[in-house]
C-alpha cells in the first residue's frame, strides 16, 4: 500500500482509540532498518509507524553530509516507494527534534510537504514531534501553537511532549527525577494553548516516569495513571464526560517497561508507542552472531581469501533485518496492533 495519506493516517490513529491499542512507532537509520520495519508490520498484520530522529536524519544524508532534511527527504521518497508493495498502511514521522533545531529539523521539512500538498499532493510526512521539553512550559506550548499552525496548513499531525523523559536520546538528555511526571495542571494548559483539535490535530506525549535507553524491566518507575489523571483533567476542562480520552497519547522511553504498565497506558489513551532500543539491539545482536559464528568465512584466517557469501552485507543483512522484524512483531502483540489491519 502506499504511504498512509493524512485521512488514512487518522482514521488509523481514530481506530486505536476506539480499539483500546496502540501502534508501534519504530526508529531507522538506514534503509536495511527501513526494510525490516515494513517486514514486521507485514509480518504482524498491523499498520505502523516509521521514524527518524535528528540523528538518524543526519545519519541517512551520509556521515560526511550531515544534513537533516535531506536525509529525511531521501528516507521519506524511499519509503514512499518500498511502502506500495507491502499490505499494511505506514505513516512516516519525525522523531525528538529540540527547539534549537526547528529551523533545520521540522520547520523546512513542514515546508517542503506544503509544498506538495498546494501541488495536489500529500505530505512528505504523516506526522513532526516538536520536544519542547527542555524550555519552561509556556514557551513549549507557544512554540508548539505556532507549528501546530504550519502543521495544519501541510496537512500534518503535530506530536508534543509536555512533561519530561529521563535519560538521553540523540544528545537530548534529562535527569531522572520528580519532573519526570506530568500534572494534571500541565493537561488543561495544554487544551488551552493548543484546543482539542480545532486548530490542528496533535498527539501528545505526556510523561509517567518515562526514561530513554536500557533497563531491565521493573527498574523503570512508571505510574501509568498519571495518564487517565491527564485525561480526566483535560475532559473535565472541555465539559466532556469521565470516560472521555482528549488526548491522543505518546508513550516515549518504553524499553524496561512491564506488560501490565503498558497494557495501563494503552487503556489510558496511548496509541504511538516508540521503539528504539530494543529494536537496534535486535539488530545488530545478529550481526554480531553471524559474524562469530562465520568468522573463518568473514576474515581471510591464515592467508585464506574467505567466504564472499558470508561476508557480503546482503548475507548478514538479511538475517539482522529478520530478527528486528521478530522484535517488531513482539511490540504489535504488546500493543494490541497485531491483526488490526483494515
Amino acid at each position: 500500500m502506499p504511504i498512509a495519506t493524512p485521512e488514512v493516517y487518522a482514521d488509523m490513529l481514530d481506530r486505536a482509540k476506539a480499539g483500546s491499542f496502540a501502534y508501534p512507532a519504530i526508529n531507522v537509520s538506514s534503509s536495511q532498518t527501513l526494510n525490516a520495519a515494513l517486514k514486521g508490520f507485514a509480518d504482524a498484520g498491523s499498520d505502523g509507524i516509521i521514524q527518524v530522529s535528528t540523528g538518524g536524519a543526519e545519519y541517512l544524508s551520509g556521515p560526511s553530509i550531515k544534513n537533516m532534511v535531506s536525509g529525511s527527504l531521501a528516507f521519506a521518497a524511499f519509503a514512499h516507494e518500498v511502502a506500495k508493495k507491502y499490505p499494511v498502511n505506514i505513516a512516516l514521522h519525525t522523531d525528538h527534534c529540540p527547539k534549537d533545531k526547528l529551523d533545520g529539523f521540522v520547520r523546512p521539512l513542514l515546508a517542503a510537504s506544503t509544498e506538495r500538498v498546494q501541488s495536489g499532493g500529500t505530505p512528505w510526512f504523516q506526522s513532526h514531534m516538536f520536544d519542547g521539553s527542555a524550555v519552561p512550559l509556556a514557551e513549549n506550548l507557544e512554540t508548539a501553537r505556532e507549528l501546530l499552525a504550519l502543521a495544519r496548513a501541510a496537512n500534518v499531525i503535530l506530536e508534543i511532549e509536555v512533561g519530561v523523559v529521563g535519560g538521553e536520546e540523540d544528545g537530548v538528555a534529562h535527569e531522572i527525577n520528580d519532573k519526570l511526571y506530568s500534572t494534571p495542571e500541565d493537561a488543561i494548559a495544554t487544551i488551552q494553548a493548543l484546543g482539542s483539535g480545532e486548530n490542528g490535530r496533535y498527539l501528545t506525549a505526556l510523561t509517567f516516569g518515562n526514561v530513554h535507553g536500557v533497563y531491565k524491566p521493573g527498574n523503570v518507575k512508571l505510574r501509568p495513571e498519571v495518564l487517565l489523571e491527564a485525561q480526566h483533567a483535560g475532559a473535565r476542562e472541555l465539559g466532556l464526560s469521565d470516560d472521555a480520552r482528549p488526548f491522543d497519547l505518546v508513550f516515549h522511553g518504553g524499553s524496561g517497561s512491564l506488560p501490565e504498565e503498558i497494557s495501563a497506558a494503552v487503556d489510558f489513551g496511548v496509541v504511538k508507542m516508540n521503539v528504539d532500543t530494543d529494536t537496534q539491539y535486535a539488530f545488530t545482536r545478529k550481526i554480531a552472531d553471524w559474524m562469530i559464528s562465520n568468522y573463518a568465512g568473514v576474515l581471510k584466517v591464515d592467508g585464506e581469501v574467505g567466504n564472499k557469501k558470508q561476508y557480503d552485507p546482503r548475507a548478514w543483512g538479511k538475517a539482522a533485518e529478520e530478527a528486528m522484524a521478530v522484535r517488531i512483531v513482539e511490540a504489535c502483540q504488546a500493543l494490541r496492533s497485531a491483526g488490526t489491519h483494515q
